[in-house]
């Protein structure tokens, strides 16, 4: 959220007062629900979908060479259960970021490794996520609504230039 008060450099036509913040593939669309908005939701259901599909075929290519290389009924389960379960995780991080910021930024670097091996649960959380809203409206909906109150409160209690209202207030003859 970039709260911008007409600044120099303000692009013209821009409002006074915070910016919404873009959501991946869906720029600002997100605020009026305009440009799109609609396929642009249905796009990322189903080219998540599409890539979820995808993965799940490609991981069931790699599963096949290690069938081809014999290394033994224990690896391969090792190997399912490995995605399976950093596909749980990665889908329930990935759900929980579209609702809340995380805490702690240093966490969520740790576990960018194992939300990459299990990238089919973040594709799915994006699936589902997408069904109803574009993933992150709410928390980003959430975060503008009160950032333009803000602004508009601090707007209203300002009324101008306090020095300038006590000088009119009560004028001093000039000096000649």
């Amino acid at each position: 959220m970039s709260e911008n008060s007409a600044a120099p450099g303000t692009p013209p036509g821009t409002a006074p007062g915070p910016q919404p913040e873009p959501i991946r593939f869906f720029g600002t669309t997100w605020v009026d629900h305009d440009g799109g908005y609609g396929l642009r939701r249905a796009g990322v259901a189903v080219g998540s979908l599409a890539a979820a599909v995808a993965a799940c075929f490609v991981l069931r290519f790699a599963y096949e060479g290690l069938e081809i290389a014999e290394v033994g009924g224990f690896i391969g389960m090792l190997v399912i259960a490995m995605f399976s379960i950093c596909s749980a995780i990665a889908f329930r991080k990935t759900w929980e970021s579209f609702g809340a910021r995380p805490e702690d930024p240093s966490r969520e670097d740790a576990l960018r490794g194992l939300k990459s091996i299990g990238f089919i649960g973040s594709l799915l959380a994006y699936f589902v996520r997408s069904l109803t809203e574009a993933p992150g409206e709410k928390l980003r909906r959430t975060e503008y609504e009160k950032a333009r109150a803000q602004f508009e409160k601090r707007r209203s209690t300002r009324t101008g230039n306090p020095a300038a209202r006590k000088a009119s207030a009560r004028k001093r003859p000039k000096r000649g």
